[in-house]
């Protein structure tokens, strides 16, 4: 069976990255390229080490973010990519590159969602006194972290966690649930529900 071909978007330090690269990449998927809005994320460098083509669009070399998303929708075409996954992806899509992977981009965010989407989830989560927070594997639509939802994981949220202290303990199950979204994809066990499109079913 061929292998489902994985293009990622990552701003960051790309431990999600990392953790696709290390658990489907090469079983279940391929990742064939990683993109980022930053010269200096540390997740080109994991690309590279994997020998994963790797490219940087910086918001200033393009007229406008439509331009630079359309710049990385060709890129990501041109790897042959099938699914787009927001690995730590801080730029907001336009939403022309949405309209162009329908159904084909899913993100990690960390809450449960619907509540707390949208920038300093965490902090929103601590804020509010919420005893579980979590993380969400979700589709993206053209709305702030209003797609479908694919995967969830709740734990308790700690009465004396600062954000980065909870950000750390939420790390391992981004780590399991991102791959996990991908694999299902990749089986093809993902639909969505006829009676209620924003219901996804996972079939065996």
């Amino acid at each position: 069976m061929a292998l489902l071909r994985v293009g990622v978007l990552a701003s960051g330090s790309g431990t999600n990255l990392q953790a696709i690269l290390d658990s489907v990449h090469g079983f279940e998927a391929k990742v064939v390229g990683v993109a980022s809005d930053k010269a200096d994320a540390v997740a080109l460098e994991r690309a590279r080490a994997a020998g994963v083509p790797a490219s940087v669009f910086p918001l200033g070399a393009y007229p406008d973010r439509a331009a630079r998303d359309a710049a990385i929708g060709d890129w990501l075409d041109a790897q042959g990519a099938e699914l787009v996954v927001l690995a730590g992806y801080m730029a907001i899509l336009t939403p022309g590159f949405i309209r162009r992977f329908p159904d084909k981009i899913i993100n990690i965010h960390p809450s449960l969602l619907p509540a707390f989407p949208g920038l300093a989830a965490v902090q929103q989560a601590i804020d509010y006194g919420s005893k579980l927070f979590g993380a969400t594997v979700h589709f993206v639509d053209e709305g702030v972290d209003t797609g479908a939802v694919i995967l969830q994981s709740a734990i308790p949220l700690p009465p004396d966690a600062d954000s980065a202290a909870a950000l750390s303990l939420l790390r391992p199950i981004e780590h399991a649930l991102l791959p996990d979204a991908i694999r299902l994809i990749a089986a093809g066990r993902l639909s969505r529900d006829p009676a209620n499109p924003r219901r996804i079913l996972i079939t065996d």
